[in-house]
């Protein structure tokens, strides 16, 4: 997890706690509203389809396609240079809602759009594991 120093961690508040639990657990959380039945993501206190505020945690399925990408080959700062090149992309998550992440896995240069990506977490610390896409693996 020393890795990992240097970079920018999240900070979970009242409202992205359970995100955060899940994801140490190796779980994707969205909030669902109880009132529309909408998925959204990231966390918010009321539904940003209908203003509901019956939000639930459910888990997602971790599935989705890449809608966009862009290979980063310097470190926004020292804390990333290790992990140069890496992809960071639009996940359009199965639920609905798009995801910001990081592409794993597999070459910056294989990545492509409407690639079929599934999360998978990364320890960062005791506290907090972000979420990160892999492709795919094809069905055997």
């Amino acid at each position: 997890m020393d890795a990992h120093a240097g970079k920018h961690f999240p900070r979970p508040t009242p409202v992205s706690r359970p995100y955060w639990e899940g994801c140490r657990e190796g779980r994707l959380l969205l909030q669902q509203c109880g009132t529309c039945g909408k998925h959204q993501f990231y966390p918010r206190i009321m539904c940003s389809h209908c203003n509901g505020d019956t939000l639930a945690w459910v888990p997602a399925s971790g599935q989705g396609t890449v809608s966009s990408y862009t290979v980063v080959r310097r470190p926004v700062s020292p804390g990333y240079a290790a992990d140069t090149p890496y992809v960071i992309a639009l996940i359009a998550l199965a639920e609905g809602p798009t995801m910001m992440s990081n592409i794993i896995g597999c070459a910056p240069e294989a990545v492509t759009v409407g690639m079929p990506v599934e999360v998978s977490f990364e320890a960062w610390s005791e506290e907090i594991s972000v979420p990160k896409f892999r492709p795919l693996a094809a069905p055997a």
